[in-house]
């Protein structure tokens, strides 16, 4: 036994090097080897939970939180662990109740009163927004602007309309703008309309001026779709969003946009683009694109033959087409169900379907896209929603492809961009891969909630 934990602690410490490298993938690999020899230390739970954590898994961090806990009860970290993951699965209350064991273990802990005191604001929000919402249809932000009478001031020289229109020009200049750190007039940003795919671009907004670069600027005979996931994380999330949305209005027919989980407003007010736009706009400019977000499709299917979604399919099998035409998009997304799983859901190598490393959702094999695919009459899926080393993933035999578009995501995890072109009428996949590029120091995660900035170190 004692020969068995020396082993364990060298793979522990084997896996903390990895860890400092953030290579988060063969730290748990580690961490997991660690467990197999001594599966009672609470310390390889908690150091694989934040593994977890930095990788996005949040229901595999939460388990081993959790598990951390069940092993030394007086394990103070596993506290923290486990408010971090609930939090970031914004379970507010169960996080609550965890930081509210810290600190009455450690009352002088001012980081544990801190964190605390700021998840405990966040629950008496939730309960106020709850106790004053009307059952009443609600009224759209838009009813109550008045952008005729909004006046663009004279010492205002940045990008403007052209009688109240997107134009390429319009567009080209805004970019420019913004890549000089520039905001833009309120006016205009309430006003503001082979094929590309693009995965997660979160907020990376100089990455997204590269693929622009590299693969020309969005036109009738250049259409781009990007799939999900603009905002949060990255703090250029406002200029991102609004690029996009204008190039929408632009080529509202070669120009289209799928929405993803970090389009809604539990990720918004978690990940920094509810802080972003009330810190460079209001809070009302938030309440709008919370409208719009909610508008998104959820879906795409190209030339009937490629359906693309930002997560993945289902944890039934028997959804159609037809099906996700149906579905209430309208509103913030459940905790089940096809909408879901369109934003959610994983694939993984092993047939048949298992719980979900995020804590959300599922994961789905070969076999289940294989009778989906054929079901519905379709090649492949492509979606995004996972950051890979490459900048994309070709997976199941070739029918479900993932590509994301944020090159060294959160300015740490040194992955690769990708894009893909669909072509020709087979829609045969090609793949572009980019590096990340510089720019201004703004940190990510620099406008989002304290508890996040925080619980991830």
């Amino acid at each position: 036994m004692a020969e068995g934990g020396n082993d364990a602690e060298l793979l522990k410490e084997k896996a903390n090097k990895y860890f400092k490298e953030k290579d988060y993938e063969n730290a748990i690999k580690y961490y997991t080897e660690a467990l197999e020899l001594n599966p009672s230390n609470a310390i390889y739970y908690s150091n694989r939970s934040l593994a977890y954590l930095r990788t996005e898994c949040y229901g595999y961090a939460l388990a081993d939180a959790t598990k951390a806990l069940e092993v030394d009860k007086n394990y103070i970290k596993g506290y923290y662990r486990r408010a971090t993951s609930n939090m970031a699965l914004g379970k507010f209350k169960a996080a609550l109740k965890d930081y509210e064991t810290v600190v009455r273990v450690r009352p002088n802990d001012k980081d544990a009163r801190m964190k605390y005191q700021e998840c405990n604001k966040i629950v008496k929000q939730k309960a106020f927004e709850r106790a004053i919402a009307s059952d009443e249809t609600k009224k759209s932000v838009v009813d109550s602007l008045d952008i005729e009478n909004m006046t663009i001031e004279d010492d205002y020289t940045g990008p403007k309309l052209e009688d109240g229109k997107v134009t390429l020009k319009f567009m080209k200049e805004m970019m420019d703008w913004f890549k000089d750190q520039k905001k833009l007039h309120r006016k205009c940003a309430y006003q503001t309309e082979k094929i590309t795919i693009c995965g997660d671009t979160h907020g990376q907004y100089y990455d997204l001026l590269n693929i622009f670069k590299l693969n020309g600027l969005p036109s009738d005979t250049n259409p781009y779709l990007f799939n999900g996931d603009f905002v949060d994380r990255g703090s250029f999330s406002v200029e991102v969003i609004l690029t996009l949305f204008g190039f929408k209005l632009l080529y509202p027919n070669n120009f289209h946009l799928l929405r993803g989980n970090h389009e809604t407003d539990n990720m918004n007010q978690m990940y920094g683009f509810e802080g972003e736009v009330k810190a460079k706009y209001t809070a009302q400019m938030f309440q709008l694109f919370s409208e719009v977000f909610q508008w998104l499709p959820l879906a795409q299917c190209i030339n009937n033959k490629v359906l693309v979604m930002h997560g993945g399919l289902f944890s039934e099998d028997g959804v159609t087409l037809e099906d996700l035409r149906k579905i209430d998009r309208n509103r913030q997304p459940p905790d089940s169900g096809p909408m879901c799983d369109l934003l959610w859901s994983d694939p993984q190598p092993q047939n048949g379907r298992s719980i979900s490393k995020r804590g959300v959702s599922c994961q789905f094999g070969p076999d289940v896209t294989e009778r989906f695919l054929e079901q519905n009459k379709l090649d492949f899926i492509v979606r995004s929603h996972e950051v890979k080393a490459e900048g994309y993933e070709v997976t199941h035999s070739g029918k479900c492809i993932t590509v994301f578009s944020a090159p060294n995501y959160c300015d740490q995890m040194g992955n690769k961009g990708a894009y893909i072109h669909l072509r020709g009428s087979d829609l045969k996949p090609e793949f572009h891969q980019f590096t990340a590029v510089p720019h201004p120091n703004v940190k990510p995660m620099a406008y989002a909630n304290t508890l996040m900035q925080l619980g991830m170190m």
